[in-house]
C-alpha cells in the first residue's frame, strides 16, 4: 500500500501548494503545518505528503510536525474523508496513545496493513485495544504476529491469540517456533474471554522483562552468563543471572517460548539452555540471536540436539568458521551433520579433533580419513 495519498484528490488549494513550482517559503509553512483556509483533513494530508518528500529539509520538518500534532488538527481530521494513506503516515505515531488510537482504530478506512505496523510498538493498553477486534486479526495474522512479538502485549492475551488462530487453522509464519508454542499453548487450559486486568502470568513475565533489562546493560554478561561448575562439570548461570534464572524457571511452558523468542541475550542465554526442546528450539530462533552468542551455543554441552541441529541446518550460521569447529567438536551435535562439516576445518583442526578423546570414535576416525585423504600425516 502507497503510505501517502493521490495529490490529484485533494482540493485546489492543497494542490497548489504540493505543486512542485509552488514557491518554497509556502512549502515550508505547509510543512509546518501552517495552512490558512485548509480543513484539518487537507492540512494533515499534506504533511504526510511532504513528510515523504525527495527535498530532505522539507520532509524532515513536515515529520517533526507530525510528531507533534496540535490535538484540535489532529481531533479535526480523523474523520471517514481522510484517506487511508495518511493513517498509514501518522498512526504508528501514536502506537503508545490509547485514546487517539481508539479513535483511529474506529475509522472503517483505517489499514490492516498500519494496524500490523502499530502493534509492533503498541503500548500494552493500545495491545489490548487492537487484540479484542478477533474479526480484524483473522482477516490479517501479521497483526497477531507482531503482537505476539511485542513485549509490552499481555502473556494472557498473547494466549488468546494462538489459540484463536489455531481454531480457524491459521498458521502464523511470523512466529519462529509457532509449532512449539501451539503444542505448549494445548497443554494448558486458555480462557475464551480476556480477563478484566493482569492475570497473575502477565504479572510475572513483566516482572522477568524488568529484570532481564538491568542484566542487559551489563557488559561483563555479554561475555559470560554462564560458568563450569567444578564439581560436575556442567555449565551454571554466573552469579548475577541466578535472579532471573530463577524467575524464569516459575513460569509456565507457553511463557517461556514466547520470552525465548522476543526477549533479549540475558534471557535467550538462559532459554537456549532450557531441558525442554521446544523452549531451547524458541530462543535458537529468536531473530536477534547475534553471531557470537551461536559460536558459544554451538560449543556448549548443555544445550539439546535439537538446538545443535538447527544451529547446523542453518548456513546463516555455519558461514561463520568457528561455529563450523565447535559443532563438529561438540559430542552432542548429530553424527550426520558433524561428520558433514569436517571437509570444511583446516589441517591443525583436524589433527586436533582426531586426536580428541572428547569427541565420538566416529568423528575421531573422519578427521583422521579427511587428513589421509589430502595426503597429510597426523
Amino acid at each position: 500500500m502507497e503510505p501517502v495519498i493521490d495529490v490529484a484528490k485533494l482540493g485546489p488549494q492543497a494542490q497548489r501548494i504540493l505543486d512542485p513550482k509552488t514557491p518554497a517559503g509556502m512549502r515550508m509553512m505547509a510543512a509546518r503545518g501552517i495552512a490558512p483556509g485548509l480543513k484539518p483533513v487537507d492540512t494533515l494530508a499534506i504533511l504526510a505528503v511532504l513528510a515523504e518528500s525527495s527535498d530532505a529539509a522539507l520532509a524532515a520538518l513536515a515529520q517533526a510536525t507530525l510528531d507533534k500534532l496540535p490535538p484540535q488538527l489532529l481531533n479535526g481530521a480523523l474523520t471517514p474523508d481522510l484517506h487511508p494513506g495518511v493513517l498509514d503516515v501518522v498512526a504508528p505515531r501514536y502506537a503508545t496513545d490509547a485514546a487517539m488510537m481508539e479513535r483511529m482504530l474506529g475509522l472503517p478506512q483505517m489499514p490492516l496493513e498500519t494496524i500490523a505496523r502499530v502493534a509492533m510498538k503498541s503500548s500494552e493498553e493500545v495491545s489490548e485495544l487492537i487484540a479484542t477486534n478477533e474479526d480484524r486479526l483473522l482477516k490479517h495474522p501479521p497483526i497477531i504476529e507482531r503482537l505476539y512479538m511485542n513485549k509490552a502485549t499481555r502473556m494472557s492475551t498473547s494466549d488468546r491469540m494462538i489459540e484463536l488462530a489455531v481454531r480457524n487453522n491459521i498458521e502464523l509464519h511470523g512466529i519462529p517456533a509457532f509449532k512449539e508454542a501451539v503444542q505448549a499453548l494445548s497443554e494448558e487450559l486458555i480462557p475464551v474471554d480476556p480477563p478484566d486486568g493482569p492475570t497473575p502470568e502477565d504479572i510475572a513475565f513483566k516482572e522477568v522483562a524488568a529484570i532481564a533489562a538491568e542484566l542487559g546493560a551489563d557488559p561483563e554478561l555479554a561475555a559470560a552468563t554462564h560458568e563450569t561448575d567444578e564439581e560436575t562439570g556442567l555449565e551454571v548461570p554466573v552469579a548475577k543471572m541466578k535472579p532471573l534464572y530463577a524467575r524464569i524457571g516459575e513460569m509456565k511452558t507457553g511463557q517461556k517460548i514466547r520470552l525465548a523468542q522476543m526477549g533479549g541475550g540475558p534471557e535467550r542465554a538462559l532459554l537456549v539452555r532450557d531441558p525442554d526442546r521446544r523452549v531451547s528450539v524458541a530462543a535458537i530462533k529468536n531473530p536477534n540471536v547475534q553471531d557470537n552468542e551461536v559460536a558459544r551455543v554451538s560449543a556448549s554441552r548443555n544445550v539439546s540436539e535439537d538446538v545443535l541441529r538447527c544451529i547446523a541446518g542453518d548456513s546463516k550460521w555455519t558461514r561463520n568458521h568457528q561455529v563450523k569447529v565447535n559443532l563438529v567438536s561438540n559430542p552432542r551435535c548429530p553424527l550426520q551433520l558433524s561428520s558433514g562439516l569436517i571437509p570444511h576445518l583446516r589441517e591443525h583442526e583436524l589433527k586436533a579433533i582426531a586426536r580428541s578423546k572428547n569427541v565420538s570414535g566416529a568423528i575421531s576416525r573422519a578427521a583422521k580419513q579427511q587428513l589421509e585423504r589430502k595426503g597429510i600425516k597426523l
